[in-house]
């Protein structure tokens, strides 16, 4: 004879809480929000990246431009 499955009800599993309020920051007397999703509306934060902003709730990405650092032009070359 075996062990009996254990049955009835599961435990419950706590899901992490919103962290929203690392979202607004306060200077001076005025406050900043991140920005928040251009389709799903004020409320809805945008994940912010290193090259990129995401919208968990409706998969909106919008990529950030790069920085390319001034490159060196070659020197003209004179025709004798």
């Amino acid at each position: 004879m075996g062990k009996k499955d254990a049955k009835g009800k599961k435990a419950a599993k706590n899901k992490p809480t919103s962290k929203k309020y690392s979202k607004y920051t306060i200077d001076g007397d005025s406050l900043k929000r991140a920005r928040s999703c251009p389709r799903c509306g004020p409320g809805v934060f945008l994940m912010d990246s290193n090259n990129r902003l995401y919208c968990g709730k409706c998969r909106y990405t919008e990529f950030k431009a790069k920085d390319k650092p001034a490159e060196a032009k070659p020197a003209a070359v004179e025709a004798k």
